[in-house]
């Protein structure tokens, strides 16, 4: 990773500065990890207000490391470390002081140097700002949305989904080749009841004009006769029976339903603007599941419950795994297991990242377990095992109403009619402000498919999210059409301005304080960036955005001492062209962040 060198000074002084106050604690630790600059460079913070700071440094640890109170070890080391910093290192005067304040040693840059470098960045780099190489050579798999065929595209399916395609375009971002991966649910038992509601009620046989919507009234009224004829439960297993032993004319009704479900799901993703590199299913694994199975007999790692096939996982937390049925029917953990080992020989990946909901924790726990105690068991090499590098992705429901939703029962929320109503409502809005815009119908789908994904986007994944139609479509506040307007009045400001908007600008203009919080977060993006692929989490992107819009709508808005708009554009040359390349750098970053979370960034609302 390419170090910001502001940072990269500050951790060296600190380190430094240790070292010189305390020398004999030094000493004694053995130069514990604690003290080394790359510790401290890691776990650097940003005060809670930017007035104390650019950085902070909390050494409250280190009072019991060093048998002094964390106050006094703040100010001796942020007095040596100013004098330090301001002659020394890597990168000497990029910091203009370093303070104690309680338990943080805080830093200030030189905000001129940081301010032109930040500027020269963005605009130089454009869309590549933010980026870096650190992936390069690396894979990560990233599987997300993974709906079940004959089935709707529901609101349930919308988190994995749009989670899903920002983690493919954030690791991306940082050089990985980064594998989008659609698995689908093509396989099980509700295929055979799906199969015998065709063929009692199915309007046709062929197929051709039938739609998901065909399929979910079939499936839905399968269940409601069922509760009165259990005979067609039995007929249920008989037909997937047949689908398992490759039944010609089974197989092919399966193929016509998989058939219907794909051309619904790529319309429904062509309208998200979301991409897939593969998209397989259950039934792929179909082949290859004996061979794992046969590897974990081989391993001594089975036994049978029951006239089951089991893994005894040896963890308290964990039940066993059950790998195939007494009925020789084999189960999801069977076939996560063997994709895992399948996507290994395949990409041998540097990680593989499962967006599922947090319902199936004890699940995946499970799989990797097993794959762990598989590779333990044939000593394989450190470097070449697999559990290791697997990673469950977790959010949590979302929910419509306080309700979660049931296809059997046909209470489904589709994302159709979400976005939809989305779509129209944004119509309404730029009817009403901008009636003459020349592509209202284009920017409604855009500010409307922006309003639901943000929506999810700038909520942490791990949380619920209750859809509530009055939250997902204000376009007021911390929301998608918020950042788009935003980027939509730079893309104004820009084409107002004569002149061509270059970094060689005197950064001085750029004085007040709230042209100097825009400044530092624009320095920030490429930190957010790296946060949202260490951490699994778009929604780090998504609240910079939030801060960084905001903190430019208080240029735009500043008033001078007459309570006049302090225009952007004025009659001082110098000074219009210091803040239109900071409106362009602002616009260059919104419009990328955007882009990270799945977004398209309007050039007119």
């Amino acid at each position: 990773m390419e170090k910001d060198k502001f940072k990269e000074q500050f951790s060296g002084s600190l380190s430094f500065a240790f070292q010189k106050v305390y020398p004999e604690k030094y000493a004694e630790l053995g130069r514990q990890q604690v003290f080394s600059a790359d510790f401290i460079y890691e776990n650097l913070e940003k005060p809670r207000d930017p007035a104390h700071g650019r950085f902070a440094f909390p050494v409250f640890r280190y009072g019991k490391l060093l048998g002094d109170k964390p106050t006094d070890v703040a100010l001796k080391v942020a007095r040596e470390a100013a004098a330090h910093a301001r002659s020394s290192g890597p990168h000497p005067d990029v910091l203009t002081d370093c303070i104690a304040a309680g338990g943080f040693i805080n830093a200030r840059t030189n905000f001129e140097m940081e301010a032109g470098e930040t500027l020269d960045a963005v605009l130089t780099g454009r869309s590549t700002y933010g980026s870096s190489q650190e992936g390069k050579g690396r894979t990560v798999l990233v599987e997300y949305s993974s709906p079940n065929i004959a089935k709707p595209f529901g609101v349930g399916h919308l988190r994995t989904t749009i989670l899903g395609n920002s983690l493919r375009r954030i690791f991306r971002k940082l050089g990985y080749e980064s594998v989008g991966i659609n698995y689908l649910g093509d396989w099980g038992t509700q295929f055979g009841k799906m199969i015998v509601a065709w063929q009692k009620w199915g309007r046709g046989k062929s197929g051709a004009g039938e739609t998901v919507s065909d399929l979910v009234e079939l499936y839905v009224k399968y269940h409601q006769e069922a509760e009165e004829d259990p005979s067609l439960d039995e007929r249920a297993r008989q037909a997937f029976k047949g689908l398992e032993d490759a039944d010609p004319e089974i197989t092919d009704l399966w193929e016509t339903f998989r058939d219907i479900s794909l051309a619904e799901f790529k319309r429904v993703y062509d309208f998200m603007g979301v991409e897939f590199d593969w998209i397989t299913g259950e039934a792929f694994l179909n082949d290859k599941m004996e061979a794992v199975i046969e590897r974990l007999e081989k391993a001594g790692l089975t036994s049978l419950s029951e006239g089951a096939l089991i893994v005894d996982l040896k963890d308290p937390q964990l039940p066993p795994c059950l790998l195939r049925k007494a009925d020789g029917a084999t189960l999801y953990a069977t076939r996560d297991i063997t994709g895992l080992l399948y996507r290994w020989d395949r990409y041998h990946f540097h990680e593989a990242l499962y967006v599922v909901a947090s319902a199936q924790s004890d699940h995946f726990k499970q799989v990797f377990k097993v794959v762990q105690l598989l590779e333990e068991s044939e000593q394989v090499p450190a470097e070449e095992r697999v559990a290791e590098r697997a990673r469950h992705i977790d959010f949590g429901w979302v929910k419509f109403g306080e309700k979660t939703m049931s296809t059997r029962r046909g209470n489904v929320v589709l994302l159709d009619d979400v976005i939809n109503q989305a779509v129209e409502l944004a119509r309404d809005k730029i009817r009403e402000k901008n009636p003459d815009l020349k592509s209202i119908d284009e920017t409604a789908r855009i500010i409307g498919v922006g309003a639901v994904l943000f929506s999810q986007l700038s909520v942490r994944r791990q949380k619920d999210v209750n859809f509530v139609w009055d939250e997902v479509l204000n376009f007021e506040g911390e929301t998608g059409p918020y950042l788009q307007y935003t980027h939509a009045r730079l893309c104004s400001l820009l084409r107002n301005y004569p002149e061509k908007v270059t970094p060689k600008v005197e950064v001085s203009k750029l004085d007040r304080e709230e042209e100097r919080r825009v400044i530092e977060l624009l320095a920030d993006f490429p930190e957010a960036v790296r946060d949202g692929a260490r951490n699994y989490e778009p929604n780090h992107i998504a609240t910079h955005l939030l801060r960084l819009a905001g903190a430019f709508n208080k240029v735009y808005q500043r008033k001078d001492e007459q309570g006049r708009i302090d225009k952007i554009i004025s009659q001082d040359g110098a000074l219009s062209a210091a803040r239109m390349a900071l409106v362009r750098s602002v616009q260059i970053v919104i419009g990328e962040g955007l882009d990270l979370l799945g977004l398209k960034a309007p050039q007119e609302m």
